[in-house]
């Protein structure tokens, strides 16, 4: 990079810092810092092109946003919206309490099971870990659980809500990247599956290590006892297969896909008598606006990118990467670090679009396969769920349980540790990423 760009660089940081420090939302302040890329830099900077911001505006919005794929969003998140406000988190508890009694921690499990089912269903790591809280919390510490651990175990699994699909914030970075939504999403089955069983593993051990710490098993349940109990939780269960599977085996887009899960939605929603018109009208303006929000973040980073496009900033810092050589190991230790950062501040999906003009043309000179990428970032974003001061599932927490946000932090610690050796094993191993999308669509 050479001086003028050094400094543009910093000049537009310096003014998003700026701008977001005012309080204004994400979108918006990166929509300013886009105009002061487009209108003040040229003026302070001679030297730089200077374009008309209003037609750059116009056609960076259009584009970031006029999306066949994006249109999968709002459904996937309507989706999650109306069965948020069924019995799903009481059904869930009910019916996955009797399989897990002869496992060490035994109803902890319930925690990462029922978080890694609902995220199948939210996409959203808030929203799981607040509907499974509310039932799992109060019935784990009703039975004498150890509270810190029930706290942990939920905040690290309500982060499955961002990783195991369908994932708000894997689209969002699949249109950002310009990578397959459907590739995305099965490359995130055996990261997920492996980030639940690194949570249950820990959870089986702490219990093992501490049998005075975990209540007695509840009289064993006959097989058939035990499918009826889960009898209300199976249709759902049925329907993220249905809909998952039509993404999988290529009957539908993500986008079709998405429509058949709101229907089915709609239809276990009236089944199970909790549909009314009340509900139906929360739910879907409560899916309107989430997908509004995150569209204003899109159109903010489109034209935040556009501007940055036209200093060549992104490709300079490219090119500087490249030359110096940095091992590809070196790049994600920093890129984490970095993110970790962030995740501190601002929200999971702020962080991918803030970031990916900037990265994703380092990740790409670099080698890195882009799908890999997303999943990694995922689960970086993940741990950002969990840091101080602005981890929303320590916000979720803290209004569940009416603890100190330091007490909540600190319950959360081993399970933050738990995802960085999921990035470490998914930086070591990347088949593990990769394997299944380039099984079954070839690399």
């Amino acid at each position: 990079m050479d001086l003028a760009q050094t400094e543009a660089a910093l000049l537009l940081l310096g003014a998003l810092f700026a701008i977001l420090a005012l309080g204004v939302w994400i979108g918006l302040g990166l929509l300013a810092t886009g105009l002061v890329g487009i209108v003040v830099l040229p003026v302070l900077m001679p030297g730089m092109a200077s374009f008309p911001a209003e037609k750059v505006l116009g056609s960076a919005v259009w584009a970031g946003l006029a999306s066949w794929t994006l249109a999968a969003l709002p459904l996937f998140i309507w989706m999650g919206e109306i069965l948020f406000r069924t019995k799903l988190s009481e059904d869930m508890f009910k019916g996955l309490a009797p399989w897990v009694q002869r496992l060490p921690g035994r109803l902890m499990h319930v925690n990462v099971i029922g978080c890694g089912i609902f995220a199948a269903v939210s996409g959203s790591s808030a929203a799981t870990t607040a509907t499974i809280g509310r039932m799992s919390l109060p019935a784990l510490a009703a039975r004498g659980y150890h509270q810190p651990l029930a706290i942990g175990s939920l905040a690290g699994a309500g982060t499955l809500g961002l990783l195991i699909p369908p994932s708000i914030v894997m689209i969002v970075y699949g249109v950002a990247a310009e990578v397959s939504i459907v590739r995305l999403f099965i490359a995130g089955i055996v990261p997920g599956l492996l980030l639940m069983a690194l949570f249950s593993g820990y959870i089986a051990i702490w219990s093992l290590l501490n049998p005075d710490r975990t209540p007695p098993a509840d009289p064993p349940m006959p097989f058939l006892a035990k499918l009826k109990a889960s009898g209300q939780l199976i249709p759902v269960v049925l329907l993220i297969a249905f809909v998952m599977g039509s993404i999988y085996f290529g009957w539908a887009t993500a986008t079709e896909a998405a429509v058949f899960g709101v229907a089915g939605a709609l239809a276990l929603s009236a089944w199970g008598r909790t549909l009314s018109w009340e509900s139906f009208v929360a739910s879907l303006m409560g899916a309107v606006r989430t997908s509004c929000m995150i569209m204003l973040i899109l159109a903010g980073a489109a034209f935040l990118t556009k501007a940055m496009a036209y200093s060549g900033i992104p490709a300079a810092m490219a090119a500087w990467v490249g030359a110096q050589g940095f091992s590809p190991f070196a790049i994600i230790l920093v890129l984490t670090l970095i993110y970790i950062v962030l995740g501190c501040f601002i929200d999971g999906i702020s962080m991918i679009v803030l970031t990916a003009s900037v990265v994703l043309p380092i990740i790409a000179a670099t080698g890195f396969d882009l799908i890999w990428f997303g999943i990694f970032i995922v689960l970086v974003v993940e741990m950002a769920q969990i840091t101080p001061p602005v981890g929303f599932n320590l916000f979720v927490l803290q209004g569940l349980t009416g603890k100190d946000m330091l007490e909540v932090t600190r319950n959360t610690v081993p399970f933050f540790l738990l995802m960085l050796v999921a990035v470490v094993l998914v930086t070591l191993f990347p088949a593990i990423v990769t394997f299944l999308p380039n099984t079954m669509f070839g690399a």
